[in-house]
């Protein structure tokens, strides 16, 4: 009863204590070693579980049996040892509550990257934190597709990582799998604040090269600070031009919380001319369909406006800041953006030179006396 070294040339499986194999091989000092644990179970019979390349998962999985044999519990083959990542993947992909995530395309592109690096047939009990070490680095190494000069940031890494974990976490509230080797892995710190700082010239530069249907919908963006997803599906039904409102419902949100936002006089003339929808009620059209999709046609735009590393959610960090720039407070310019924490509404929020430049003194300040007179003596 114990561990085993499985050699990688014959497959025979040995003790770790032993220099070499039978066959020749010098297993010790080898790689590619699988380790197995050896143990009785319950009813007498002896058993043998193939762990993988971890010798301290095998020792864990060791100690469990022992553990088991000592409380008089039925012993259970880990799931973990069994299943294999790709097993895993194709169960979690087809969870209702996965389908019903609005992160699900992005989970998909997680996916996409971890099985183009990890082997679908790798067993869970093989993903250990040094093979997701060897994953982020590599990803750090390699190039961004949206901007090929530079490498992949930190927090898309982190992204992918979560993902592999969430699938990891869920597979385990569904007792698939016992435990999750990656329940305490640690991602990497992110610096990933934009330094996306868009001007009235600048906005009107990015304006004038950009479609006809894409103005009034970059207009909404930079103004009135709206995410993507708002401004496409947003509805007729939803504008108030007598109030001058916009009013989401908590279903159109992102964190589920309904808001009024207030329309721009610049908007407000823009959506007046718009023309109506014969069998929608969708209020931006192309063709006289709703718009789905516009990421070529912006990004082709900031190119002929001489824009470099700019995305359409950075018009959004623009809107936040200029409110902010306009004098509102804070919790007004929340309430209009949809910012439920201070740590988040601070990223959308730069406070540049000319503002520090420009920065308002007390017009009175009193003297303080530091001059001290040591020579007095206490009463």
């Amino acid at each position: 009863m114990g561990i085993l070294v499985e050699c990688p040339h014959c497959k025979n499986r040995l003790s770790p204590k032993r220099q070499s194999c039978k066959c020749g091989a010098h297993v010790k000092k080898m790689g590619g070693k699988s380790y197995w644990i050896e143990y009785y179970d319950d009813t007498g019979r002896r058993r043998r579980e193939r762990i993988g390349p971890s010798k301290p998962a095998a020792e864990q999985r060791l100690r469990e049996v022992l553990k088991a044999r000592t409380e008089e519990r039925h012993i259970e083959k880990d799931a973990a040892a069994k299943l294999s990542l790709g097993e895993l993947i194709k169960w979690y992909k087809k969870l209702p509550e996965v389908l019903a995530k609005r992160s699900f395309k992005r989970d998909e592109k997680s996916i996409k990257r971890l099985t183009e690096y990890f082997d679908e047939h790798m067993k869970i009990k093989a993903l250990t934190a040094g093979r997701v070490d060897g994953y982020r680095e590599a990803r750090l190494k390699s190039s961004s597709s949206r901007c090929p000069d530079q490498n992949i940031k930190p927090a898309t890494v982190n992204r992918e990582v979560a993902c592999l974990k969430t699938i990891l976490s869920r597979a385990v509230r569904h007792k698939i799998i016992g435990e999750n080797p990656l329940a305490r892995y640690e991602m990497l710190p992110e610096d990933n604040v934009r330094e996306s700082d868009l001007d009235e010239e600048g906005f009107e530069k990015l304006l004038e090269p950009c479609p006809v249907h894409l103005r009034t919908i970059v207009t909404v963006a930079f103004y009135m600070g709206m995410r993507k997803s708002e401004i496409l599906y947003l509805t007729w039904s939803e504008v108030d031009l007598k109030t001058g409102l916009i009013r989401l419902a908590g279903t159109r949100t992102k964190n589920k919380t309904a808001r009024s936002i207030p329309i721009h006089p610049r908007v407000r003339e823009l959506l007046q001319g718009l023309p109506r929808g014969l069998h929608t009620d969708r209020v931006f059209l192309h063709g006289g369909k709703p718009v789905k999709e516009f990421k070529n046609a912006f990004t082709a735009a900031c190119v002929r406006a001489g824009l470099k590393d700019f995305t359409f959610h950075d018009l959004r960090h623009c809107a936040v800041n200029n409110l902010r720039l306009a004098g509102n407070d804070f919790f007004r310019i929340m309430a209009i953006s949809g910012h439920k924490t201070m740590s988040v509404f601070k990223r959308y929020n730069k406070v540049n030179e000319k503002e520090l430049q420009e920065v308002k003194w007390p017009e009175k300040t009193r003297t303080v006396d530091t001059n001290m007179d040591t020579t007095a003596k206490a009463e």
